[in-house]
């Protein structure tokens, strides 16, 4: 570890504190640019703007932290999106809607995972094919006509439960769900092991093969969780729905501090403060008027930015041994026992 005061300690902090430090910055200038963009309202619709994709997000975190990646999220709420708004326009009740929604999340998550636990084929090529695949489903489901929904859906994201907007609440509980299985349950030990090296973690005990299956299925249910709240801020299916979606859960992972090298991440603040980082300079160029075809290559930017502050960090972290391994071990025995 480095001496506290030294330059590489000073790298190190700021490469760690880099979403903060991102934060704190896009948030001032904006502010500065544009006083409407400091008001309570516009922070609040920042938040509700960006409950989707951070719901995503953080289903695509527990597959980065195992080293692996899920292009196929954006798919998978397309799929959920187009099954689940047939049945709503033919008269299913919402909760039903949203229970098939979300078991089609995972069964999806479940045929990633099986093609890469059980052949062995590389996550990335996976969730490629599946993400086409996806596409293509959902483009015969909806037949590439833009669906409206019932107005339940509307409803839905305009109800509020102690002054906060659904979305928001669903988005926070999310959250805290999953940094509570990361941080307090063997389970999100596991995961981490996985990650930080899965022939030691798998010599220490741990079914990495079940945790790998495990991690793809959350990120699935996560998508089709993404893809309600994205239908109840905009209640219609259309031919791009969640088109690029993962490329943003997968920057707002990074920005947060989630290494695509797995192992080393956090849901809390990391992954929400990276999600709401993205939005926030969407909402900030919406506006300032900003011509909309700049939003791409702004969005480009923040990846490129995202990979290269994650590629740096390991870099400097890699120097100074700082990469640990997280794994569950037996107490050693005590003078008394056999």
């Amino acid at each position: 570890m480095s001496r506290p005061g030294s330059t590489r300690w000073r790298w190190e902090w700021v490469l760690n504190q880099a979403p903060i430090l991102l934060f704190a910055v896009v948030v001032v200038g904006f502010g500065l640019l544009s006083p409407a963009f400091l008001r309570p309202v516009n922070a609040m619709n920042i938040l509700i703007q960006t409950s989707s994709t951070g719901i995503l997000a953080v289903g695509m975190t527990f597959v980065l932290l195992t080293a692996g990646v899920d292009l196929s999220v954006g798919s998978i709420m397309f799929v959920a999106a187009a099954v689940g708004g047939k049945l709503a326009v033919s008269g299913f009740p919402v909760a039903g809607v949203i229970a098939v929604m979300a078991g089609i999340g995972i069964v999806y998550g479940s045929v990633n995972a099986l093609f890469i636990t059980r052949f062995a084929v590389l996550a990335f090529v996976v969730t490629l094919a599946t993400r086409y695949f996806g596409r293509g489903l959902g483009l015969r489901i909806t037949e590439t006509r833009a669906m409206n929904l019932p107005e339940e859906f509307y409803a839905l994201g305009a109800t509020k439960i102690a002054g906060l907007p659904l979305p928001v609440l669903i988005f926070g509980m999310v959250a805290i769900l999953a940094h509570v299985v990361l941080t307090r349950t063997p389970f999100g030990r596991h995961v981490y092991a996985v990650g930080a090296d899965a022939d030691a973690a798998r010599k220490a005990g741990i079914r990495t093969k079940g945790v790998l299956f495990a991690v793809y299925g959350i990120c699935g249910v996560s998508a089709a969780m993404a893809a309600v709240v994205a239908l109840s801020q905009a209640p219609a299916v259309s031919p791009g729905f969640g088109n690029n979606r993962e490329f943003l859960a997968i920057a707002a992972a990074v920005l947060g501090g989630t290494s695509l090298f797995g192992g080393r991440g956090a849901v809390l603040p990391g992954t929400v403060l990276g999600a709401v980082l993205i939005q926030t300079i969407e909402n900030g160029l919406t506006i300032l008027n900003v011509n909309s075809y700049l939003y791409p290559l702004i969005t480009s930017g923040v990846i490129f930015l995202a990979v290269l502050l994650d590629a740096t960090r390991c870099r400097i972290l890699a120097r100074v041994g700082r990469r640990r391994i997280y794994v569950e071990t037996p107490p050693e025995d005590g003078p008394g026992d056999p």
